[in-house]
C-alpha cells in the first residue's frame, strides 16, 4: 500500500518534469512533436480567457488534445511492466494519468472552476510568466522547487 503515496507524489513530479523540460523547452521548437502545447495550447488559452476549444470535441483528430491523450498512454504503457511487483504504485501512475487528462480538460472547459480550483494552473496560462506553476492536478512540486508564483490579481483578462 505504500506504492499509493509514493505513486502520487511520483506522479506530481513527472508532472512538475514534463511541463517544465519537455512541453516548454522541446515545445519552444516548432519542429518538435512537444510544439503543440507551447504554439497551440497556450495561444489558445491566452486567446480565448483560458478556455481551448481542442477539448469540447473528443480526441478523434491530431489536435493538442490528441497528442497530450497519446503521452498520458505511453507513459502508462512504459510503467506496465511494474505491475506484478509494485501494483499500488502503477495503479496509482495509472490513476493520476487519467484524474490528470480530467482535470486539465475540465479546467480548459470552465474556466471559472479552474480559477477556483486549479489556481496555479490557471495562474500558469494567465499569469505574468508562464515560466512557473508547472503543476495540473496538485501544486505540490511547484512549492518543492520553488516555482510556485501566485498572480496578485487573478480577474479575467480583458
Amino acid at each position: 500500500m505504500i506504492g499509493i503515496p509514493i505513486g502520487l507524489i511520483t506522479a506530481n513530479a513527472v508532472e512538475w518534469v514534463f511541463h517544465k523540460h519537455v512541453l516548454h523547452n522541446r515545445g519552444r521548437d516548432r519542429n518538435s512533436f512537444w510544439a503543440f502545447h507551447w504554439h497551440d495550447h497556450h495561444r489558445n488559452v491566452r486567446r480565448n480567457g483560458f478556455l481551448d476549444e481542442d477539448y469540447r470535441h473528443p480526441p478523434l483528430t491530431w489536435n493538442a488534445q490528441t497528442k497530450e491523450v497519446a503521452a498520458l498512454v505511453a507513459g502508462a504503457a512504459a510503467v506496465t511492466p511494474l505491475l506484478p511487483v509494485a501494483p499500488f504504485f502503477v495503479g496509482t501512475l495509472y490513476y493520476s494519468a487519467w484524474n490528470y487528462y480530467r482535470v486539465h480538460k475540465r479546467s480548459h472547459l470552465d474556466p471559472e472552476w479552474a480559477r477556483e480550483h486549479l489556481s496555479w494552473h490557471y495562474d500558469h496560462h494567465m499569469g505574468p510568466n508562464p515560466n512557473a506553476n508547472w503543476c495540473v492536478t496538485k501544486p505540490w512540486f511547484d512549492h518543492i522547487m520553488g516555482t510556485r508564483e501566485p498572480m496578485a490579481n487573478r480577474e479575467a483578462p480583458a
